[in-house]
């Protein structure tokens, strides 16, 4: 006889042989069946009314100081960071720092959005400009400014040209002689 399950992250039938027995990962969506959490409230059973006091739920404790640092450590262990207040805070303050930006790249390597940090000026004395013979001239002034964007997440860099700068050279690259 088979035995029927739903996953609860994709709503989907799960059809189990008895033999092998239950699945312990969604064969749709791959998520853990065992992983998600419910909570039964008993709409629908006869009438019967299911007060629930906070005293009869598994709820976990919040903690209200900041010392975290045992568990964050843990947490970074694993390979992620846990959510503390400050973390929850953080999150607030960088959406509003995306939103602000002229442009948000993602970050190249976990695809979060990325804060811009600050410009760098490079050139002058110690920059020698190539100048391509199609043109004849170098493609950058000198000087001409990068902007460095940090990531949050992953606190991984990433630069590129200014966007005046980048309008420069779009100019020299469109215009021949």
């Amino acid at each position: 006889m088979e035995e029927k399950q739903i996953c609860p992250w994709c709503q989907t039938e799960i059809t189990w042989d008895e033999e092998i027995g239950p699945e312990s990962h969604c064969p749709h969506c791959e998520n853990e069946l065992s992983g998600y959490r419910t909570m039964n409230i008993g709409i629908g059973d006869g009438g019967e009314s299911d007060d629930l006091d906070e005293e009869d739920m598994d709820l976990p404790e919040w903690n209200d100081t900041d010392d975290d640092s045992e568990a964050d450590w843990a947490a970074e262990q694993e390979g992620y960071i846990g959510a503390t207040r400050s973390t929850l805070a953080a999150q607030g303050v960088i959406q509003e720092i995306t939103e602000a930006q002229y442009e948000v790249p993602e970050c190249p390597n976990c695809r979060e959005y990325m804060l811009e940090a600050g410009t760098q000026v490079l050139g002058g004395e110690g920059f020698v400009p190539t100048a391509p013979e199609v043109i004849g001239e170098p493609i950058l002034p000198s000087p001409f400014r990068i902007v460095w964007y940090v990531c949050p997440s992953c606190f991984a860099t990433s630069s590129q040209l200014s966007a005046s700068d980048r309008e420069y050279m779009m100019g020299k690259l469109s215009e021949r002689e």
